[in-house]
């Protein structure tokens, strides 16, 4: 007679799941429809008040939006502390800046040799480089940012101490922002045009496709790692690749953060990539929220801006851009706008609460299959 085995099965759920929260005030609805209002209203402020001055000072901050959704993903997403993040934007501004000025390439040309130089540089500091932690990854990125500024001061080809001046804008086949545009007798100059395409192109696909790779599969990888890497490495995820390609993730972005720079200042020099700046931009993503998509928008957002509306304090402005930076270090010691953050007023999800009889008879349902299971 055939002997039959019984398999064990998990036991079924005795409580329903609850529903989604639905609605307006569902928290994920609620962040996009936010979204959405900011974004339109960046859109529509040229038309309200189009001065140089405040045109300029929002695509620096629009332009460091971008680089600060580059190292969330290095450092909010991914858990590496890096402090020389702002070579990235340095080989995309220095790239782009070369072949426009150099050869005579469009901005738009320059992109696909940007990403594939950002890759190599990603590749060349991050494989050798990301079996260390902690301080030790922190200490190699500060000597690699500080290798490429040297490296850019002493090099012909990059204009030494002067850098690279006369940068283009964009163009797109045979059109410039330079020759500006004129839609129903308004007239948008190159500033403002440059203006709406970092905040489309720039401000929509960076914190879209960030967004979107912290919410899938690679995304929940670099947070296993950043949680505890040797458990993520005991359930099969590979701790080295997965931080590699974040890294070489955050260095695209930081590059083609760097070819939007060199196109609004026309010029760049070493000085525009000092160790002052990669400690700014990270102080933008842990202030904000680290691995918070809306907190590091506003941390860049504050770190860029607080100095220019602290101007008129003249000298004593960056030592109450620093007594900002500790209150809200103490008011908000895991960032302004943490990646759990949910407005109060906003519906949760209601948990059911587990009555002690289902507990108990549960349990002796477990006890039972595992009787049997051992008979």
């Amino acid at each position: 007679m055939a002997k039959t085995t019984r398999r064990l099965e998990a036991p079924k759920p005795f409580l329903d799941r609850p529903p989604a929260v639905s609605g307006l005030l569902a928290p994920e609805r609620f962040m996009k429809v936010v979204a959405l209002v900011l974004f339109v209203a960046a859109a529509v402020l040229p038309f309200i008040s189009a001065s140089p001055y405040l045109i300029s000072i929002l695509t620096s901050a629009m332009i460091y939006v971008v680089l600060a959704m580059g190292l969330n993903v290095v450092v909010g997403y991914a858990g590496l502390l890096d402090l020389g993040f702002i070579a990235f934007m340095a080989v995309g501004a220095y790239t782009s800046g070369i072949l426009t000025t150099t050869f005579g390439w469009s901005m738009l040309e320059t992109i696909p040799v940007v990403v594939l130089a950002c890759i190599v540089a990603g590749l060349v500091i991050g494989g050798p480089t990301l079996r260390l932690r902690s301080d030790y990854l922190a200490i190699v990125t500060l000597g690699f940012g500080e290798i490429i500024r040297i490296t850019a001061n002493n090099l012909d080809i990059t204009g030494g101490p002067s850098g690279i001046h006369g940068i283009p804008t964009w163009s797109f086949f045979g059109w410039s922002f330079s020759d500006g545009l004129v839609l129903g007798g308004i007239t948008f100059n190159s500033k403002i045009l440059f203006y709406y395409f970092v905040l489309f192109v720039g401000i929509g696909l960076a914190v879209v496709a960030v967004s979107r790779l912290g919410k899938g599969k690679l995304g929940r990888a670099w947070k296993s790692v950043r949680d505890d890497e040797d458990v993520s490495e005991a359930m099969g995820i590979n701790g080295y690749k997965t931080k590699l390609m974040a890294y070489i993730i955050g260095a695209v972005w930081g590059g083609f953060a760097g070819t939007l720079l060199a196109a609004h200042l026309s010029a760049i020099s070493p000085n525009s990539f000092e160790f002052l700046y990669s400690a700014l931009v990270l102080m933008a993503v842990v202030l904000g929220g680290m691995g918070s998509t809306p907190g590091v928008i506003i941390g860049a957002l504050f770190v860029s801006l607080a100095p220019e509306f602290l101007r008129e304090f003249s000298e004593w402005r960056y030592l109450l851009f620093g007594v900002l930076l500790v209150v809200a270090m103490i008011f908000r010691p895991k960032g302004i706008w943490p990646a759990n953050a949910v407005l109060p007023f906003l519906k949760k999800r209601q948990i059911p609460q587990v009555p002690p009889t289902a507990v108990v008879g549960v349990v002796g349902e477990l006890d039972d299959d595992a009787e049997e299971g051992r008979r």
